[in-house]
């Protein structure tokens, strides 16, 4: 990402994503959706001191949306905010962040 969004940004971003969302899981499906259209993977990152990389954004049960990451034929969903991102971010790393702001 290039510098930080401000609020009002990141407000402009979770509207967009959740217009039409009637409750939390909806719009927890809203950004979901939005992350999985706009952030650009597979990319590169690190976890834990190891290299792996994020192929996808997944939705789990009990609405928590998880970066699917590999490395070699190990497969783990991590949690998109405890991700680290690298540096420079993956183009569509905003929607992480709008998905954070969302977050109560």
């Amino acid at each position: 990402m290039d510098g930080q969004l401000s609020r009002a940004e990141l407000d402009e971003l979770v509207e967009q994503a959740t217009v039409d969302a009637y409750d939390d899981m909806e719009q927890v499906t809203g950004l979901y959706t939005m992350l999985a259209e706009h952030l650009a993977v597979p990319f590169k990152t690190v976890v834990l001191g190891v290299e792996v990389t994020a192929k996808k954004v997944d939705l789990l049960p009990g609405s928590r949306i998880v970066a699917v990451c590999t490395r070699g034929r190990h497969r783990q969903a991590i949690g998109i905010l405890d991700l680290p991102l690298p540096d420079p971010a993956p183009k569509g790393a905003e929607w992480i962040e709008a998905y954070r702001h969302w977050r109560p």
